[in-house]
């Protein structure tokens, strides 16, 4: 069986689509990981702000590092 060209792109664009949601689920996973880790120290049913202030820039600081890296 193969692939035509028209059918070939299809496939190399849904791969790329996977490929990209993969990548925003572990961005999302570990900036929870790292972040939550980091800033809340206790549980609560709401955040203080300083926590909301941790977690505001921690965020910020994982994204450009991310950005970064997937540029590279």
């Amino acid at each position: 069986m193969e692939i035509s060209g028209a059918n070939k792109e299809e496939v190399k664009q849904q791969v790329r689509k996977e490929m990209a949601m993969a990548n925003a689920q572990e961005l999302i996973n570990n900036l929870n990981k790292n972040c939550y880790k980091m800033c809340l120290s206790t549980p609560g049913s709401s955040l203080s702000t300083s926590d909301e202030g941790c977690l505001a820039r921690c965020m910020d600081k994982f994204l450009g590092s991310w950005d970064v890296v997937s540029r590279s």
